[in-house]
């Protein structure tokens, strides 16, 4: 299973503590500047209604075509950083919908089905290692 979702801290905990990416939903007010966005100060993981990764190289492998347009902390934009912050605007959300379901990568009902849930936020985050 490539994505996981806990219920609790302890029970992520219990599966491998920190050892993941972490999928998250931006809860930033919409009108938050990007600096604001991609700051480390701005993100609080480990979030209950996050989805988790356990294993990196099979997401890289399955997904790193897919995740090519978010922006980093340090403003710029590209592929997935699996060790960085990655945050991806709510008006990329159709866009990589559009890109799994012509990839058909992995798992990616369940990604999906997250990323439409996505669309309450502001967009979302893919939080590296």
């Amino acid at each position: 299973m490539l994505f996981h979702t806990f219920h609790s801290q302890t029970e992520r905990e219990n599966r491998g503590g920190s050892a993941f990416l972490e999928l998250q939903f931006c809860k930033l007010p919409a009108q938050s500047t990007l600096e604001t966005l991609v700051a480390v100060e701005g993100i609080d993981p480990w979030q209950n209604d996050s989805l988790y990764v356990e294993d990196i190289r099979l997401f890289d492998r399955e997904y790193r075509s897919v995740f090519d347009c978010g922006f980093y902390n340090n403003l710029q934009r590209g592929m997935v950083d699996l060790w960085g912050i990655n945050y991806y605007p709510p008006s990329s959300i159709d866009v990589l919908i559009k890109k799994i379901d012509a990839e058909k990568p992995l798992e990616c009902e369940t990604l999906k089905a997250w990323l439409h849930q996505a669309k309450a936020y502001n967009g979302f985050y893919i939080l590296g290692m």
